[in-house]
């Protein structure tokens, strides 16, 4: 179980993030968190922080920031955020970055990331994320295999077997929106344009043999 503790522009948008993730039966919401801040302290009582915001000025984006700074992991909402808000958070050590549009299975799919310290890219951000490499560790194969994660190898070597989302997810027994997250994290750490493109340079790495 995943406690999780939410934050909102306004409480309506907070009952409404509530609402969304209750029938999730892997998640905890968490309301019981002074809202004057989060400390260490308060942080030991919930997993993942889940923020939304119309920018990363607001004040509950800038509380997850400073969360996700002290290592915590979080999550966050942003209304049609641009590529170099995506690269800040990044940078900031937010492990998702959500259109505030998104689903419920998509949002909890990324709380459930973050919560095993994923970095999740949502798909639509790849383009962005792939420029902002030089906040990262370097190109070369060792480091790239020390950046992919073990479930991360295992859904490239399915990319590469030529199995699509859905069968991927199936064989892993996790959600098709995971899958979506895992191989949009290896286009970006492998710099990437495409799937195919993906599996090419891994096999060039030695990261993967066909």
């Amino acid at each position: 179980m995943i406690r999780v503790l939410i934050r909102a522009s306004s409480r309506f948008a907070k009952a409404g993030l509530t609402s969304l993730l209750k029938p999730h039966h892997g998640l905890r919401l968490l309301d019981d968190v002074p809202e004057d801040g989060v400390g260490m302290e308060a942080g030991s009582r919930f997993d993942v922080m889940l923020a939304e915001a119309d920018t990363l000025a607001d004040a509950t984006a800038r509380e997850a920031m400073d969360w996700a700074r002290a290592g915590g992991p979080a999550v966050v909402l942003l209304r049609d955020p641009p590529a170099e808000v995506v690269r800040e958070a990044l940078r900031a050590g937010v492990k998702a970055v959500l259109p505030s549009g998104s689903d419920a299975p998509e949002i909890a799919a990324a709380i459930e990331a973050a919560a095993a310290g994923l970095v999740v890219l949502y798909p639509v951000f790849v383009d962005t994320f792939v420029p902002a490499r030089g906040a990262f560790p370097s190109e070369t194969s060792a480091a790239v295999a020390e950046e992919l994660t073990a479930r991360e190898l295992e859904v490239l070597r399915l990319v590469a077997a030529g199995h699509g989302n859905k069968e991927i997810a199936a064989r892993l027994e996790i959600s098709e929106h995971t899958v979506k997250f895992h191989v949009a994290s290896i286009m970006g750490k492998l710099g990437a344009g495409s799937r195919t493109e993906a599996v090419t340079l891994a096999i060039r790495r030695g990261l993967i043999m066909i």
